[in-house]
């Protein structure tokens, strides 16, 4: 019996060392796939689909690409259709209910939309802000670059940001007497998102979003978690501003905030504030994994993002150099990616004598580390062509972006000389690019990159990390 209980016990003690053997390769093999696998927070999101009406007649990356190569301005006087620029012009810049801007950048036919497309009446179009009509045919755009049919999305989970300001068209309709049926509906921030989900029959997340001039760069961001936590399958993030009404200038040129000839001169002694712009930009967004697997044409990978706040600062409106570096540095973690895999960032660089220096030092700080002195990091800011796009103007460094990267060249930033005296630029491992430089794909080299920075006026900072596709998705420019 005793020789029984002992062969009893040694074939127990035998299974048991099989079941631990098991077990513990069973954890080796999911230790191995949880770190083979992109965590939630960091998984790359591919850009499929770009969309785009920008100043300069642009509606496509090549317009844009044009434009920006051969240094283009598309600023220009404030046409007549939209209101009086002599009526309200007065150099003073102190100057009561006046001001000094005669020039900016605009769109073309914003007042065109073909409300039956969309199954709109007449009755209500009217009443309807063109940032939302913008929007609705931007984002059809992008979808049908992309090589998505809009009506195959119908009562799924596809995502809308919209990153958007107040309405100055809202000030119009404000005189209108039978404008008050649809005032909310056309107007309303929220319903920039909402219509677009409605017209398209989308039923993810639909979300408005105002940080002042962040606002299409943290409505990226918030695009890309939302995918990364499974709310949506797709997503349109998208950026909009429409300069309908001369308010806003008046209300500007009191707080000194734009440039008199309005132009942004970014990195420039000659900066002296902003120039102000209008357009809209969409971009259609899948995890990359899934856009692989559908076969996508991928424009770009965003890699990552973060966005953060100045905190508390000498007043609301003022940069915080340390909160840059910040937003900076954590973007690169979620990117998982170090200051020397980057090699250009598209700047926010408004054009001012206080918040340039305070951007550039930031960048030069995170992104300087370790840097080849004969390797810098090139620094852009495609303000100086378009104008400030305030709440769109993110996307638009974005769009920049993916227009140099499928052309493998980075264009020149414009009115940047003579450079802003308060920088040592000798010691900074930065350079400005002032003319067209080539940036072609290493064969088997480094991965091309570059971050996307915007900074609201109301102190919501946000970076965003681009990469090329990879190479065997690249798609031909043109």
């Amino acid at each position: 019996m005793s020789d029984l209980n002992q062969a009893a016990r040694e074939a127990a003690q035998h299974k048991l060392r099989e079941t631990l053997i098991l077990s513990l390769q069973e954890v080796e093999r999911l230790r191995k796939t949880l770190a083979d696998s992109p965590q939630v927070g960091s998984e790359p999101i591919a850009i499929i689909g770009l969309g785009m009406r920008l100043p300069g007649a642009v509606t496509q990356l090549s317009d844009l690409w044009q434009l920006l190569k051969s240094g283009g301005d598309a600023v220009s006087p404030i046409p007549d259709a939209r209101w009086s620029a002599q009526k309200n012009y007065d150099p003073n810049p102190d100057a009561p209910g006046k001001t000094y801007v005669r020039e900016a950048a605009f769109l073309d036919n914003v007042d065109l939309f073909d409300a039956d497309f969309f199954g709109i009446s007449p009755r209500e179009t009217k009443h309807i802000d063109p940032q939302h009509r913008l929007l609705l045919e931007t984002s059809w755009h992008a979808l049908e670059q992309a090589g998505v049919v809009p009506e195959t999305l119908k009562q799924r989970k596809i995502g809308v940001f919209v990153g958007i300001g107040p309405s100055d068209y809202d000030a119009i309709q404000s005189t209108n007497k039978d404008a008050e049926a649809y005032r909310i509906l056309g107007t309303h921030t929220s319903f920039a998102a909402g219509r677009i989900a409605f017209c398209l029959g989308l039923q993810g997340p639909a979300v408005s979003i105002d940080t002042a001039c962040s606002s299409s760069l943290v409505a990226l961001h918030q695009a890309c978690q939302s995918l990364r936590l499974n709310e949506c399958e797709m997503a349109l993030a998208s950026g909009v501003q429409v300069m309908a009404d001369e308010g806003m200038f008046v209300q500007l040129s009191r707080t000194k905030a734009l440039a008199p000839d309005g132009r942004s001169k970014t990195f420039s002694a000659n900066a002296d504030g902003y120039g102000r712009g209008e357009g809209a930009v969409v971009l259609v967004l899948e995890k990359l994994s899934r856009a692989q697997a559908q076969g996508r044409n991928i424009l770009a990978v965003i890699r990552g993002s973060a966005v953060n706040h100045d905190g508390a600062s000498s007043s609301i409106t003022a940069p915080n150099g340390l909160s840059q570096q910040a937003v900076l540095r954590t973007a690169l973690e979620n990117a998982k990616l170090t200051a020397a895999d980057i090699d250009v960032v598209e700047c926010h660089g408004t054009g001012t004598a206080l918040g340039d220096p305070i951007e550039v030092q930031a960048i030069a700080e995170v992104y300087g580390i370790n840097r080849p002195a004969a390797n810098p990091l090139h620094i852009g800011a495609v303000k100086t062509n378009i104008g400030h796009l305030e709440s769109a103007s993110g996307l638009a460094g974005v769009a920049k972006i993916i227009a140099a990267m499928q052309y493998q060249a980075l264009p020149p930033t414009i009115h940047t000389l003579p450079r802003n005296p308060h920088l040592d630029w000798t010691a900074l491992p930065v350079k400005v690019t002032e003319s067209l430089q080539p940036w072609p794909r290493a064969a088997g080299g480094k991965t091309r990159r570059a971050g996307v920075s915007a900074f609201g006026l109301s102190g919501t900072n946000a970076h965003v990390i681009l990469e090329e596709p990879p190479q065997s998705e690249i798609p031909p420019p043109g």
